[in-house]
């Protein structure tokens, strides 16, 4: 652990506060024309996810931690555990469920990612925005649902749900937003 000034923070600084890792998602370095200059931040809880609003005076001192970013291949799924392996080095790491969380939606063996490791101790996966899977079931389009205006399920090869449009049919590629589930679109091979 390191310490620094608030006038060090930038996007993607993890500080440790309380024992806790924050991410910083969003800074402002905000001078009043009366007072002292301040730090407005926007901190994500690396583990729970939780977002809060911390105010820092400028100049303060604030510990970070070193938090490391390695690319990683996904491999298979052990138990609770998924594994991984570094693409560089070839070492192999075990990351819980409860790190993985929703990444595991869109996952399929060998898709690359970015762990984010303190200390050797997983953090959080930094998916690519957007994947391409392929819809294992969806029910039929009736003829002449081909507007834009309807949704209906389909099922990707991961086992995840999503709304597709009523155009769409089984076996289609179609391309994902990581980080909200949505169907961003149709992949022609």
């Amino acid at each position: 652990m390191t310490v620094a000034s608030t006038n060090d923070i930038k996007n993607g600084t993890v500080l440790n506060l309380d024992g806790q890792l924050w991410n910083v998602i969003e800074f402002q370095h905000v001078k009043p024309g009366k007072g002292g200059a301040f730090v407005r931040t926007k901190l994500k809880n690396v583990t729970t996810g939780k977002t809060v609003d911390k105010t820092f005076n400028a100049g303060a001192k604030v510990d970070t931690a070193t938090v490391d970013r390695s690319d990683y291949q996904y491999l298979y799924q052990d138990g609770e555990d998924y594994v991984f392996m570094d693409t560089k080095t070839y070492d192999q790491i075990n990351v819980p469920a409860s790190v993985v969380g929703d990444a595991a939606n869109f996952m399929l063996e060998n898709q690359e990612v970015t762990i984010a490791l303190n200390e050797g101790t997983p953090l959080y996966l930094d998916m690519p925005a957007s994947v391409i899977l392929e819809i294992t079931y969806s029910e039929p389009g009736l003829q002449g649902d081909r507007s834009s205006a309807g949704t209906k399920p389909a099922t990707l090869e991961t086992g995840y749900v999503i709304q597709v449009p009523l155009f769409v049919e089984q076996g289609t590629k179609v391309k994902v937003d990581t980080r909200t589930g949505d169907y961003l679109g149709r992949v022609n091979d």
